[in-house]
């Protein structure tokens, strides 16, 4: 079958002339395709139609230095495309369809708002279904988690954009939505009409189902560096005919079978003809006593048990081996691909699992098999295959000490040829994308699981690991007719229960996140799964599929600490930044974007949460995205995150802005953000059948928030940190330690009253620096004021806790004395303590203030001040500080030992000076780790750099 009549498989029923996006009319024959406005005689015109325009396009000096733009020859990312739909480089078409969905969205109620708090819930979704499973990629967020987001955020008709797309399941989740099968399994309800309800809490404390989303299809745009991403994107989110392709499939199959099948025969004990499925091959290595060659799989493993010996014995002589510390094997073979004789770590098969008869049986290999995999080496094959040497990486050149270099190092010579004889019949999208989900399981990283293999768990071949290009000493070659007919089932599977849908529901582009060709305020909602840091080198982990494309990543936009690339944690943070601006430019006002986080280092999270700030973001939530699967990675750390972060950031809207610029050097500049920013905040979060502290409702964390807008804004912020609690205290209501709008506070009441909840217990906080061990003692004061004797025991634990720098500097004593106040027996008790010794000691209840025997217990305790009298205390608490950063200015050395807060509140006052120069030359001598670990202080740095570089 041709490509043609493929996407003529992709065709649904419609009415011509109706002025929809993407109408078709299927006939006996002729089925009219109206794309773009424009009607062809089939979808076969409509592809040769903008492919040829793209083909112009690709001529374009200017269309090719878009940012990004793929490594590959005209030819061959028109063949691999499918426009406009689909294109492998920038696709032209996407501000046409932001326009076309837009004439297409369905007519909003008179005086309409949008209005969503963000999606704080936290989300377990599971891998196991079949439309994720058909293809595999590094990481990859379920689309049922997606669609949760999609449909809290959007409305039927709206354009949601992925500009790290990956495999597409962003879009996948988009065209889901509009199938009420699919959302009703998310354990939501569906109306007859539409509308789809989420059980909440009602007004009078008992759970109901609520209203909150409409079913139907959403419009997504999405967007990778790598090609092999947005082609396998391209095959989820314009899925062929299940049928159709199934056939084709079989067909493909049955023609390389026929050719070469006997690749993988063997001879059963009694000399009956088998059907290899797998071939395990083992490392050799080299005695350095005796000189004998030690095949690892005969030394070191443990046929029985399953265990795999990590000190082994020479077979010939006994001197204890490692793999360390090992010489390997080598032999030498002419490469008539590459013109030369190569040198390569010797590998041999040592075990055959195959099929004889109907049943599976295993075997040593024989003379026959050994025979026939010489007889296999001989020979020229007779396809294309790609002999590229493998890009400079971490991860690409990792195996050039054993010499594995080029493309076609990574495969058998039986699966090479197996594997080049299924591309030289393929031309069709949907079985090329069969192909690439073998790939995992089809070279020499694949991996052989002798436990598995012992105990039958599970089947023991498994493909790479997850995130390397790592070559195991125990290799699984499995068959490609094997691999090829699983893939087939799976990505069939996978079509038959996709929604058929028409090509209008997405496109798809190639190129860098910050260069896309969309219009601004275009994109309703953005979810988006970037890198983070270095996790994952995704240019070199899909650098070999890719050379089979023929169409490559243009890996120096990619957002990803390399250093390989000469891509470092700032390099990483410049990447970033320039992507969330364009995601603030695309995405409308008032509108949110939701970005899953997933690493272990702090100084990756801070420059996520920097970059988003000075992109124009403000961060409203963050939740948890249980995937219910770890990475290779994230089993073997000890320190990593087993749970993916969710943060939920918004666009504040035009009518905010306009006000701000106006209010901004007045205090009611603040209250006007303020009153903005509580209302984008979530009003209850829950996590099973608990009721969650929400940090962002902090009044500490709503000061930063106003700091790091007013900074972005390049104004000095009009109040202080103690007038800010005052005024807060004033405007907004109180609960627990957050404050809320008059309405969220009666909503919060009601979950409160119905999960029984006091909430004291709510807030709790980890001590690793001034700030929080600061946010620790003012919870427990708040609760019960003490006397310091009583405080140091419960203190103590936490000091052991705090960062390297500061452990010299801090004390109990220092904290307090600079940030609580202490009743020293003379005058009435104050007020905090009063409540609380009348409360807990009846003895003492009905007293007044004076009384001699009150004033007795009160005496020596420590309480938190009330916020409005609290300025002197913060005032002399600043004059403090600063007084230790003036002496951090005058150092010459690097500064071991300094406290986090004096350089907040140095770098706060020289900013508000407009000293970039001291921030600067500061930050210069502490240790990049805490600059980089300190969301406050990369702020202040990366906003003075900018300065003293525009000022310059």
């Amino acid at each position: 079958m041709t490509q043609d009549s493929l996407f003529q498989s992709k065709i649904v029923p419609g009415k011509p002339g109706s002025g929809r996006l993407f109408d078709e009319e299927l006939t006996a024959h002729v089925r009219p395709v109206t794309c773009l406005g424009m009607t062809f005689a089939d979808d076969g015109e409509r592809r040769a139609w903008f492919t040829k325009t793209l083909r112009e396009k690709l001529k374009d000096p200017e269309f090719r230095r878009i940012e990004g733009f793929p490594i590959g020859s005209d030819e061959d990312i028109l063949a691999l495309s499918d426009p406009p739909y689909y294109t492998a480089c920038p696709n032209p078409w996407a501000a046409d369809f932001v326009k076309a969905c837009e004439a297409e969205k369905p007519s909003k109620p008179d005086r309409w708002h949008y209005h969503r708090e963000p999606f704080a819930a936290d989300v377990s979704e599971g891998k196991n279904d079949a439309i994720y499973n058909a293809h595999s990629y590094h990481t990859k967020v379920p689309h049922k988690a997606i669609m949760r987001y999609i449909l809290h955020y959007t409305d039927p008709g709206d354009i949601v954009f992925d500009g790290f797309c990956g495999t597409g399941m962003m879009g996948v989740a988009a065209e889901l939505s509009g199938d009420a099968e699919t959302v009703m399994s998310l354990g939501y309800q569906v109306r007859p009409d539409g509308t789809v309800l989420n059980e909440e809490i009602g007004a009078d404390g008992k759970k109901v189902w609520m209203p909150f989303s409409k079913i139907g299809v959403r419009r997504s745009i999405m967007n990778d560096l790598s090609t092999a991403a947005t082609f396998i994107s391209y095959n989820y989110n314009v899925p062929a005919d299940g049928d159709i392709l199934d056939r084709d499939a079989k067909l493909v199959l049955d023609a390389v079978e026929t050719e070469c099948a006997w690749m993988y025969s063997t001879r059963h004990s009694d000399g009956r003809a088998g059907r290899i499925n797998y071939t395990v091959w083992s490392d050799v290595f080299v005695c350095s006593e005796c000189a004998h060659e030690v095949i690892f799989w005969n030394a070191a493993v443990e046929k029985k048990t399953g265990e795999i010996a990590d000190e082994f014995h020479c077979t010939d002589c006994g001197t204890i081996l490692t793999k360390r510390n090992a010489e390997r094997a080598w032999f030498t073979q002419y490469e008539s691909a590459l013109g030369s004789t190569q040198r390569h770590a010797k590998r041999v098969p040592v075990l055959i699992n195959y099929t004889v008869d109907g049943k599976r049986a295993e075997k040593t290999p024989d003379k026959y098999d050994t025979d026939l995999i010489a007889e296999i080496e001989r020979m020229d094959i007779p396809y294309w295959y790609p002999t590229n040497r493998l890009m400079e990486g971490r991860e690409t050149r990792r195996n050039d000490a054993i010499g594995l270099t080029h493309a076609h190092h990574f495969f058998t010579k039986r699966s090479l040829w197996v594997l080049s004889a299924f591309f030289s019949r393929i031309k069709d999208p949907g079985l090329l994308a069969i192909l690439l989900d073998g790939f995992p399981v089809a070279t020499v990283m694949s991996r052989f699981r002798v436990p598995a293999w012992v105990d039958k768990s599970t089947g023991p071949m498994k493909g790479w690991t997850s995130g390397t290009m790592y070559v195991p000493s125990l290799q699984g070659e499995q068959s490609w007719l094997n691999i090829f007919n699983e893939k087939r089932s799976m990505v069939v599977r996978a079509l038959t229960r996709h929604r058929r849908g028409s090509h209008a529901s997405s496109v798809i582009a190639t190129s860098s996140f910050s260069a896309t060709l969309l219009p601004s305020n275009s994109v309703d909602y953005i979810f988006i799964d970037p890198p983070f840091g270095a996790n994952l080198n995704y240019s070199e982990l899909n650098h070999l599929c890719e050379l089979w494309l023929k169409v490559q990543t243009n890996y120096k936009s990619e957002a990803i600490e390399n250093s390989a690339h000469g891509k470092s944690l700032t390099a990483y943070r410049k990447l970033m930044l320039d992507c969330f601006k364009e995601a603030y430019r695309l995405l409308k006002p008032g509108r949110w974007m939701t970005v899953e986080f997933s690493n272990t280092k702090a100084s990756v999270w801070n420059t996520i949460q920097t970059a988003l700030i000075e992109a124009g973001f403000i961060i409203a939530n963050v939740s948890a995205l249980d995937k219910k699967q770890g990475s290779f990675k994230a089993v073997t750390t000890p320190t990593a995150v087993k749970q993916d972060l969710v943060i939920s950031a918004y666009k504040p809207n035009g009518g905010f802005e306009e006000r701000f610029l106006k209010e901004a050097q007045t205090e009611e500049g603040v209250w006007d953000f303020i009153r903005t920013h509580l209302s984008y905040l979530p009003r209850i979060k829950m996590r099973g059948a608990e009721l969650q502290f929400i940090p962002e409702r902090d009044p500490r964390i709503l000061f930063d928030q106003v700091i790091s807008y007013y900074v972005r804004q390049d104004c000095p912020v009009p109040i202080s940190s103690q007038e800010f609690q005052a005024g807060l205290a004033q405007r907004f209501v109180e609960r627990d330690g957050m404050y809320f709008l008059p309405e969220q506070a009666a909503e919060y009441d009601r979950a409160k009253m119905q999960y029984g909840v006091s909430g004291e217990h709510l807030n709790t906080t980890v001590v690793d620096d001034e700030q929080s061990a600061i946010v620790w003692l003012r919870a427990r004061l708040k609760k019960a004021p003490q006397v310091y004797s009583d405080i140091q025991p419960a203190f103590m634990p936490m000091l052991s806790h705090l960062k390297p720098n500061e452990r010299e500097l801090l004390s109990l004593e220092l904290l307090l004395g600079q940030n609580f106040l202490c009743y020293d027996g003379d005058g009435p008790v104050p007020e905090q303590i009063h409540a609380y010794l009348s409360s807990n000691w009846k003895e003492l209840r009905n007293l007044s203030k004076d009384d001699p025997g009150l004033r007795a217990k009160a005496r020596d305790r420590w309480y938190v001040p009330d916020p409005n009298k609290a300025g002197d205390l913060e005032k002399l608490r600043d004059k403090a500080l600063l007084k230790e950063f003036e002496v951090y200015k005058g150092e010459k050395k690097k500064l071991k030992v300094f406290r986090l807060e004096a350089v907040r509140a140095g770098f706060k006052k020289a900013w508000a000076d407009r000293d970039y120069a001291t921030i600067v030359a500061v930050a210069d001598k502490i240790p990049s780790s805490v600059l980089e670990e300190d969301p406050k202080l990369l702020m202040w740095y990366d906003q003075a750099t900018t300065r003293i570089g525009g000022d310059a």
